[in-house]
């Protein structure tokens, strides 16, 4: 396939302009084509969501701010749900094949992530954002079936050339046949999307390149179209760490999962080396105005970083809760207030008159991710209790700790606090 450089590809179209300069793409099967074809008319493109959890999460934050951009330079956009897919399991980037969801589970969890593409997409007039459903197509194919008209396409030479099979053999963790044939479902997804809604581009992270290949390779085997593939950089922040990773785990955009204060305070603690290229990929500000916030130094940075902070949470969870969980910062940080937009967690005041553990509750309220990871946060001085550090993790937190107010605060190092209420 043609090999182009994005780096130095001068594109014709808004859409590729927009999303060389902010840093979205690292490979493309055939930029000049897709170009042309962007900058000629309106193009429709997809990206696809497994139903593993009720919530996505920041790792798919990417993909869905390309769809966004997709649509704002009128194109036309589809999210993908993998009802069928999902019962599969994506062996990319895994050790081991994941537990096996019910219908009832995924079938929930599709109804649960649906949500967060209204606020990113339209779905209505020319450009309108298409929610589609692999399960409509997939669970109607028969076995033999399906092996003859599509597996005939794909040969095992080249299916264990990809790196998602070669890892998993060279660190000597099996490949179920089941998962093995995930490519070729993924790949039938793109098939029936250019049939069905004249689907002609798959985007995705960089760690599904043979997927997507193997997809635009299908279109043109069968139908003797030409499709496109797309990949995003895989990211990972300045340190090394994977992308919005927290010691609490994954950091979910469902706000059941987590508050907007919290997804406020991941964007807030973003390091220094990473705040420029977050701007670019997570939130709207023209790149004039990003590149006046890149100039600033030293302690300033802190201005950029609560930028970064207001304009991502704003997209996702909109402008109210953003102001709230900047003024509940503000207040807790700067001004040394408790605010009632600070995540608050109940406990039951006869568990609080006989005492919780420090660690225990640290845990519970997200603090840390096991009750051992709180002790030791406790020891390193990393745990405060209504402003004091607490060295002991099994020191008893009772009533007599709550404050004027009933509340008490539990904080992990500077920037991450809850409040415990008995109730």
């Amino acid at each position: 396939m043609p090999e182009t450089d994005p780096q130095t590809f001068k594109p014709k179209s808004d859409f590729l302009r927009i999303l060389i300069e902010r840093g979205y793409v690292h490979q493309c099967t055939d930029l000049e084509a897709l170009d042309d074809a962007a900058s000629k008319g309106m193009v429709t493109a997809y990206v696809g969501y497994d139903c593993t959890a009720d919530s996505l999460h920041i790792g798919h934050l990417i993909s869905i701010m390309m769809l966004r951009w997709f649509q704002k330079t009128g194109h036309r956009p589809i999210t993908l749900m993998g009802g069928g897919t999902t019962k599969v399991g994506d062996p990319t980037d895994k050790d081991s094949q994941r537990p096996l969801l019910t219908e009832a589970v995924i079938n929930a969890n599709l109804a649960s992530i649906k949500t967060t593409f209204a606020k990113f997409l339209s779905f209505e007039g020319p450009t309108g954002a298409v929610m589609a459903n692999n399960a409509d197509w997939l669970e109607k194919l028969g076995y033999v079936e399906f092996l003859r008209d599509y597996g005939v396409h794909f040969t095992i030479n080249r299916m264990l050339a990809f790196d998602s099979v070669k890892l998993r053999l060279a660190r000597e963790q099996p490949m179920s046949f089941l998962e093995f044939n995930y490519m070729l479902m993924q790949a039938t997804d793109f098939l029936e999307l250019n049939r069905r809604h004249g689907c002609t581009l798959q985007m995705g992270g960089s760690d599904q390149w043979g997927n997507i290949i193997n997809g635009v390779e299908l279109v043109r085997r069968m139908d003797q179209k030409q499709a496109f593939g797309l990949t995003t950089p895989l990211l990972a922040t300045a340190s090394g760490e994977k992308m919005g990773k927290t010691v609490g785990g994954a950091v979910w955009l469902n706000a059941d999962r987590l508050s907007p204060y919290d997804y406020w305070q991941m964007w807030r603690n973003t390091e220094d080396a990473d705040v420029v290229k977050f701007l670019k990929l997570f939130t709207e500000l023209p790149l004039d105005e990003i590149a006046k916030l890149a100039a600033l130094e030293g302690a300033e940075i802190n201005e950029a970083k609560k930028v970064l902070a207001n304009e991502a949470t704003t997209l996702l969870h909109g402008a109210g809760a953003a102001e709230a969980a900047a003024a509940a910062s503000k207040a807790a940080f700067e001004e040394g207030r408790l605010s009632d937009d600070l995540p608050t967690i109940e406990v039951a005041r006869a568990d609080l008159e006989a005492g919780v553990p420090l660690s225990n509750l640290a845990t519970d309220a997200g603090l840390a991710a096991s009750r051992g990871e709180a002790r030791r946060l406790a020891q390193g001085g990393g745990l405060r209790l209504n402003d004091k550090a607490e060295t002991d993790g099994q020191r008893l937190v009772t009533l007599a700790d709550c404050n004027a107010d009933g509340l008490i605060k539990l904080a992990a190092g500077k920037k991450k606090i809850v409040l415990v209420k008995p109730v």
